[in-house]
């Protein structure tokens, strides 16, 4: 069947791959499962709730979840079926921040999960004259349910009306409104058609490889976010079963649970893992502890197609068996596909993981190319460690002369809601400016190299990619976050967010006595500057000397997505940490 807009992407789903247990979440405490029929059922039903409601095409309904869930999906799929625009929006941000997205992109209908998020939202409802009502996953006092309006639905004889809307929905009519988050400035709507989130959906699925109706996945990064969202997309497609973890602190315990083949995350929750597995070693003692370094060892070696030769193959199967496959089962023991997006990786963990049976591939694209411009894969000699991979099928790029990376193709954005000015600002003819400086190698892999807003020029006149230094920099134990600052400076400098988890450990270590709890004092101690300068000093040796950290600052605060720091992928907002920390960059440089 051909495949135009987003409800054909179910109606394919139940033709070829249908499933007992499509979408799975827990709910007291136990897996409740969502087969693909009662999926479409529901799909239905909200469909005709909707329009009963007078929610017609074009309409915005906004969805705010803390957590991924079942409801979401239902709730998407039945706005997408009768032309309705999905307004996802992040649930960490302010109230303020709710009453701008919701006025700016005139939304009639908000869709919340709990009751945190309902009081936030209620409390700007008076300042939002376009929104008419509020129904919340949860049950709630005071709020009207979902489960109700689900149930309105199941009950109406509309269903000739969901139909004839549904065959009204074009390609090229909006689907949603992506409020970015950003790193700086005030957040702009992407709008993305049926036919940009469909197109990058099926080439996409060309890079998937697992097999279609028999893989489970574990869904954790926000929904929200377009880059989790077209994964449940093509997860539908290909028949995926998804099962949402809890939160972000159980995805450990949902890991072993689920016991998923794929699943998606961030470079920081990765190096997260990473540096808990490395921290084990540290516990260990004698052959144990050296094997155990030396099979890291071999891993952080690893190149794919068997590269490194004979010998090293060797050793990679006797480090994996010993082991790298422990790590794996730590992970629930099928995890075969990892799919890392949204900053850069570093290499070393697409080898470390990959050599330990769970290929870690890095892609690359931004909400406003719906998202997936390059991605690796495995299979047929398109992954290359250090890479994004090579484009996806129907999309284009060119490096512009300044070495920014222009996209063009089917996924490329309409443009930014009620701003033809910014959308100007990033077009040129049908290509997209991503504000990405990259290089295209000889084989034909996209490599990022860093953000083109965010290179400085230091006094001397000397150009500095902060991202790499920091990309480079997070690879040590000590270092949670980092921001490298310098514009106009004689040299570049590092504001540190150490990674407090990290240092009670080797405080202990190194049987040093110092109270956890205060930070400051942490961050001050001599041992402690002593230990990061040597990682800094280790890692500065990669670049040039006008390029390396001459100096740095250790900070007590935890930055973090609900203070706003960081953006609900975990890249840090630098503009934000910039603002908070001048008095102490100016210190750096007095």
């Amino acid at each position: 069947m051909s495949i135009a807009i987003l409800p054909d992407l179910l109606d394919h789903h139940l033709q070829h791959t249908p499933l007992d247990g499509c979408l799975n979440m827990k709910v007291d405490g136990k897996w409740v499962n969502t087969s693909s029929e009662d999926y479409n059922n529901k799909v239905q039903a909200m469909s005709r709730a909707l329009l009963q409601l007078g929610i017609k095409k074009g309409d915005k309904v906004a969805l705010i979840s803390t957590n991924n869930r079942t409801e979401w999906c239902i709730s998407d799929m039945g706005m997408q079926q009768i032309g309705a625009v999905n307004v996802p929006i992040y649930p960490t941000i302010t109230a303020q921040d709710y009453a701008y997205i919701l006025n700016h992109s005139e939304s009639q209908i908000c869709m919340v999960s709990d009751q945190e998020i309902f009081e936030k939202i209620n409390s700007i409802r008076k300042e939002v004259p376009s929104l008419k009502e509020v129904y919340s996953f949860d049950r709630i006092e005071g709020c009207a349910s979902w489960s109700d309006l689900l149930e309105s639905g199941e009950s109406a004889d509309n269903q000739a009306e969901v139909v004839a809307a549904k065959a009204a929905v074009q390609p090229e009519d909006l689907a949603t409104i992506i409020y970015t988050s950003g790193t700086t400035g005030t957040p702009k709507g992407v709008m993305l058609s049926h036919s940009n989130i469909v197109s990058n959906v099926l080439s996409s699925a060309e890079r998937l490889p697992l097999t279609i109706g028999q893989s489970t996945s574990l869904s954790f990064l926000p929904v929200c976010h377009i880059f989790e969202r077209v994964i449940l997309y093509l997860y539908l497609y290909s028949g995926v079963r998804v099962y949402f973890a809890e939160s972000i602190e159980t995805i450990g315990d949902n890991l072993k649970e689920v016991k998923p083949n794929v699943m998606t995350a961030v470079p920081r929750l990765l190096e997260k893992v990473y540096d808990k597995i490395y921290a084990k070693g540290e516990e260990l003692s004698g052959i144990k502890q050296k094997l155990f370094y030396w099979a890291v060892e071999v891993g952080l070696q690893y190149e794919p197609y068997g590269k490194n030769g004979f010998l090293y193959n060797i050793k990679h199967a006797i480090a994996k068996k010993l082991i790298l496959s422990k790590w794996k089962e730590g992970l629930g023991g099928n995890l075969d596909l990892i799919c890392s997006g949204s900053a850069a990786l570093q290499p070393r963990l697409a080898r470390v993981f990959t050599a330990a049976g769970m290929t870690l591939v890095e892609g690359y694209g931004l909400t406003e190319t719906s998202p997936v411009i390059s991605v690796n894969d495995l299979r047929g000699g398109k992954f290359k460690i250090g890479s994004v991979g090579k484009v996806i099928s129907g999309v284009e790029i060119k490096i512009a002369e300044d070495g920014e990376i222009l996209c063009k193709g089917p996924n490329v954005m309409q443009g930014y809601y009620k701003d033809p000015e910014k959308t100007k600002e990033v077009m040129t003819g049908d290509y997209f400016h991503t504000g990405d400086i990259g290089v295209v190698d000889a084989d034909g892999f996209l490599k990022i190299t860093d953000r083109k807003k965010q290179l400085f020029k230091t006094s001397g006149g000397k150009y500095v990619a902060p991202q790499l230094l920091e990309n480079s920099f997070k690879q040590s134990l000590f270092i949670e976050q980092i921001v490298v600052v310098g514009e106009g400076r004689k040299m570049p400098a590092a504001i540190i967010q150490p990674n407090f988890e990290y240092l009670t450990q080797w405080f202990s270590d190194q049987k040093i006595s110092v109270d956890p709890e205060n930070l400051e004092t942490v961050c001050a101690h001599p041992k402690l500057l002593e230990a990061v300068q040597a990682d800094i000093d280790f890692h500065n040796t990669q670049f040039g000397k006008w390029e390396q950290v001459k100096k740095f600052e250790l900070v007590p605060e935890v930055w973090s997505i609900d203070g706003g720091h960081l953006t609900p992928t975990m890249k840090v907002k630098r503009n934000v940490l910039l603002k908070q920390y001048e008095g102490l960059i100016e210190q750096m440089y007095s």
